[in-house]
């Protein structure tokens, strides 16, 4: 028997919501229908200063309740188009935009908003969200919670695997090729974040996009040490960061930013991104064969080239080679996410988050 689920994802990258309309089929899944809303230049703005230290609560009440709207009207269009209606979709998973998190904090919290009631209400379908908080009331970091689903679907015996996903976030999830060992996985540092950033600044456009602007520069060596010299890069996992680590205050604190062509620091910014993923591969999973990449950064054709180079032996591949289109793989998990939540069953593994053990995540909205 088959079952209906939807995924709403916003990431790191505040460019917008993906929605993923899913079948299950026993423990498989399949994307029936997907879209993604690109949010307005007004809201994202907004969100953006939201991120700030110093933001406004009235103005975080105030988004959470737009934002809730917008994944509402998202939901309904995207039923609309697939032609299916609400009844025959048990829930939605909806990971929420996140505006702050802070595990290593004196009191580790997260925080994702989009008003999960107004999904609720104005779809009809019952909606699971606030997923991260649960992981960190059992200890661990509440981020990343989409390794499980990797395990899921791109696991294979006696295949070492290791799933990247560069959002503005990357992160890596480790799958062993022997059952009996635990996966892993952790945010290895930033992956669109700093280079969106920063084609904003001098491009005045939301990216590089395909990488073009950091393919006519040139990486500066010094400026890739200083980079890497932070200690989030040597921190031991379980680990995650976000926006309010690596933002423009960040990149611009270090001295050879001011000296250089914009485009050389945009050329050294993807070396960074896939310097660190292959780091973390090459000391955490040394006998990988096989890399399987999802999100945004995978059409950024010069950070491809870099980690194609920087991960050899390993063969890099679209996570569309494996059936699901790297676009929606992260809309999917949370409509998986969200179906482990109502069959009871658990949604992160303490061996990437390092929770004291594995719960089940989120709250329900009926």
């Amino acid at each position: 028997m088959s079952h209906i689920y939807i995924g709403l994802m916003s990431g790191t990258s505040l460019d917008g919501v993906d929605a993923a309309l899913v079948e299950f089929s026993g423990n498989t899944p399949s994307c029936i229908a997907a879209h993604t809303e690109p949010y307005p230049t007004t809201l994202r703005n907004a969100l953006l200063r939201l991120c700030q230290p110093d933001a406004s609560i009235e103005q975080m009440m105030e988004l959470d309740v737009q934002l809730g709207e917008i994944y509402a009207h998202q939901v309904n269009q995207l039923l609309t188009t697939a032609g299916i209606p609400p009844h025959q979709v048990e829930a939605i998973g909806s990971h929420g935009q996140t505006i702050c998190h802070r595990p290593e904090s004196n009191h580790p919290s997260t925080l994702q908003i989009g008003d999960p009631n107004i999904i609720a209400y104005r779809t009809g379908i019952t909606t699971v969200a606030d997923f991260r908080r649960r992981d960190m009331a059992a200890g661990g970091q509440g981020a990343p919670l989409v390794p499980a689903f990797h395990q899921a679907v791109f696991q294979q015996n006696r295949e070492n695997r290791v799933v990247v996903n560069i959002g503005g976030i990357s992160n890596i999830t480790i799958l062993p090729g022997h059952a009996t060992q635990p996966v892993s996985g952790f945010d290895t540092g930033p992956g669109n974040v700093l280079l969106d950033s920063w084609a904003a600044r001098h491009l005045k456009r939301p990216m590089d996009k395909g990488g073009a602007w950091a393919a006519s520069g040139k990486v500066d060596t010094e400026l890739l040490t200083e980079m890497l010299n932070d200690p989030f890069f040597r921190q031991a996992p379980p680990k995650s960061t976000g926006r309010e680590y690596f933002n423009l205050a960040w990149l611009q604190a270090l001295t050879r930013t001011s000296t250089l062509a914009p485009a050389d620091v945009a050329a050294t910014l993807c070396k960074l991104t896939a310097s660190c993923i292959s780091a973390a591969i090459h000391r955490y999973a040394p006998g990988t064969t096989e890399i399987i990449v999802c999100g945004g950064g995978i059409h950024n054709k010069t950070l491809m080239a870099q980690l194609e180079k920087l991960a050899a032996p390993a063969k890099v591949e679209s996570s569309l080679t494996h059936g699901i289109d790297p676009g929606w793989v992260e809309a999917i998990a949370f409509s998986w996410l969200a179906r482990q939540t109502l069959r009871h069953q658990p949604g992160n593994l303490p061996s990437v988050t390092g929770a004291e053990q594995p719960v089940v995540l989120g709250g329900i909205y009926r």
